[in-house]
């Protein structure tokens, strides 16, 4: 007897065709979660948000206590190196895309844009997040994941 919980096999076989930095971040623009990824004593840390895209730039809030706030508020220079990411994959399927971020992140600083990123980000967590950072892109990838062509060139149903 199967459970309701039990993984159905994916439709057939899937191919990876890449996206333009454009198309990806249009994508990652169209979701409001994502991960964050940052060094932590000198280990990769993964920290899923929610954010905003404005500008090619992403936004995340933070608090006080949050690791990547206090690196960001003592980096220097082009601030603190990051990769941020966001999917839509569906469980099922196995389609969808994913989007890879790689940039800098400093902490926003100026009152009256961190008042505006409190406004348009809304915590999913319930605890204070006073701080807004801003992860500038460098790099921008990105995969859409689709049915791979069948034995005639076609696609396959799914």
């Amino acid at each position: 007897m199967a459970t309701e919980n039990a993984q159905q096999p994916a439709a057939g076989p899937r191919q990876s065709v890449e996206l333009d930095s454009a198309e990806a971040l249009k994508l990652l623009g169209s979701v409001s979660l994502g991960r964050v990824v940052f060094t932590q004593h000198a280990l990769p840390t993964i920290r899923p948000v929610n954010h905003v895209l404005e500008d090619g730039d992403i936004i995340i809030r933070t608090h006080e206590g949050a690791a990547l706030t206090s690196h960001t508020r003592h980096a220097g220079g082009e601030g603190v190196v990051v990769a941020y990411e966001a999917d839509t994959i569906d469980p099922n399927t196995h389609l969808g895309w994913s989007v890879v971020v790689t940039g800098y992140a400093h902490l926003v600083t100026d009152a009256a844009e961190v008042a505006r990123y409190r406004a348009m980000l809304r915590p999913w967590m319930n605890r204070a997040m006073d701080y807004a950072v801003r992860i500038r892109p460098d790099l921008v990838t990105g995969i859409r994941l689709t049915s791979a062509p069948g034995p005639d060139g076609g696609h396959e149903a799914s």
